[in-house]
């Protein structure tokens, strides 16, 4: 990885929609050995897709929260399986596997308290493999950087 595409990825990381031509002013290449490099992160999949950012407060979404999830088994069917069930949660925008005192750390969005309430209960409480649940509430966002 060199410096150009170093930039080319920060560039577009701020911004997914900037031309091809403005991109290649900004790093100083041409623009088809812009593009060149552009289309090469792509095909080795550094770059994985280009996203819309959109604003959940105008879409109804008033309620965010980091929740840790214990299971009762560790075993790798256990984690599958409670993947699974994750996966088809509307209201889950992230999950990662992590270490610490629970295995699971999800990023869940709903409307208000009371919807967050009901996926608590009947999403993750009917999840067989699900130990504890720790809810951390957001209150703010002084910095977000996620795309």
């Amino acid at each position: 990885m060199d410096r150009f595409n170093e930039i080319i990825l920060q560039e577009l990381s701020q911004d997914g929609r900037i031309s091809n031509v403005e991109l290649a002013e900004k790093i100083g290449l041409s623009p088809s050995a812009c593009l060149r490099r552009v289309q090469e992160l792509e095909s080795k999949g550094v770059i994985k897709g280009y996203r819309a950012i959109l604003d959940g407060e105008l879409l109804g979404v008033q309620f965010i929260a980091y929740v840790g999830v214990g299971l009762r088994d560790h075993s790798t069917p256990a984690q599958r399986a409670f993947e699974e069930a994750i996966e088809v949660a509307e209201e889950v925008k992230e999950c990662h596997n992590v270490t610490g005192t629970f295995e699971y750390l999800l990023r869940v969005e709903t409307s208000n308290l009371h919807a967050y309430k009901s996926f608590h209960a009947d999403v993750l409480g009917a999840i067989p493999q699900v130990s504890n649940i720790t809810t951390h509430v957001v209150m703010d966002s002084t910095k977000d950087e996620r795309a």
